[in-house]
């Protein structure tokens, strides 16, 4: 089957498990033609010889659109659910558990979101618009993220970076532990370096880093808060946004609890982890209304 460039495809050896995007073809000196893919809803880029790709049509494209939707939504409720508690115990301690008129207002932590791919990077800042956490959205290619991100944070000033894209990790590049068998962790731990040389306190700039596949161990040890993927798995496309949407919107005073932040997420503590880590929600009072005259 003739395979192009942005084709939505599935792959026949895996049972046609995930769907991928053709970003790139190319041939090998056998003749052999190969399909550069990236993960349609998982941040995972793979190659596969194109024999072995299945192009799937709008149905089947709509069906998985569905299913995806359905899991989404159900992520988001709880999130909601969380982020109503959240408030209600704020709005409890603002105003030392008496009743009165005030109003308040709340300065969620701001994020900014570097991301190797453009069309996640959309579909997350839907989601955050969704979910009300202030985010600015850059797309840096991987390689490229190490020696940007020094620029941006002196740009934007965040509370929260985050730091993702595309990963994978091939048994023929060596072993689980080396950080050359992956694709793009050692950009990522490079990234989350420099960060972290500008920012040494873990409080003041949260990170999180990492795609589907990456060498958890190492962007934990370089300084990041939260990661990708202890059990080498794949990560949902929004889960980064669950994550930080949650340290955004938890108080300065508390400390979250990790697995608090993984249980809204799409993968779980296979796919994410971290380290304890405080809050970034400041309250104020009053808030006061401006009328127009």
């Amino acid at each position: 089957m003739h395979v192009k460039i942005g084709d939505v495809v599935a792959r026949k050896s895996y049972q046609l498990d995930l769907l991928f995007r053709v970003i790139d073809l190319k041939t090998t000196a056998s003749g052999e033609q190969i399909a550069i893919l990236y993960g349609n809803e998982f941040r995972l880029i793979a190659d596969a010889i194109c024999d072995d790709l299945v192009v799937v049509d709008e149905n089947e494209k709509n069906s998985r659109k569905q299913k995806e939707k359905e899991i989404i939504d159900q992520s988001y409720y709880l999130f909601r659910q969380d982020y109503q508690l959240l408030r209600e115990k704020q709005e409890y301690y603002a105003t030392s558990s008496y009743s009165h008129n005030e109003e308040f207002f709340h300065i969620p932590g701001r994020v900014l979101h570097v991301d190797g791919d453009p069309l996640y990077l959309q579909k997350c800042l839907s989601l955050y618009e969704k979910i009300g956490v202030p985010v600015n959205g850059v797309h840096v290619s991987e390689t490229e993220m190490p020696q940007k991100i020094i620029e941006l944070l002196d740009k934007y000033r965040p509370d929260i970076l985050v730091v993702t894209g595309h990963d994978a990790y091939s048994k023929q590049k060596g072993n689980i532990d080396d950080l050359n068998a992956y694709r793009h962790s050692k950009h990522f731990v490079q990234t989350v370096l420099n960060a972290r040389n500008k920012v040494p306190n873990l409080d003041q700039l949260v990170i999180f880093a990492g795609a589907c596949q990456s060498h958890f161990e190492s962007l934990i040890r370089a300084g990041a808060n939260f990661a990708s993927s202890p059990s080498r798995v794949n990560i949902h496309a929004l889960d980064p946004v669950y994550i930080v949407a949650k340290i955004s919107f938890t108080p300065f005073v508390e400390r979250i609890n990790v697995w608090d932040v993984l249980r809204n997420t799409l993968t779980r503590e296979k796919g994410l982890g971290g380290v304890e880590t405080k809050g970034v929600l400041r309250t104020g009072m009053p808030y006061r209304k401006h009328h127009n005259q």
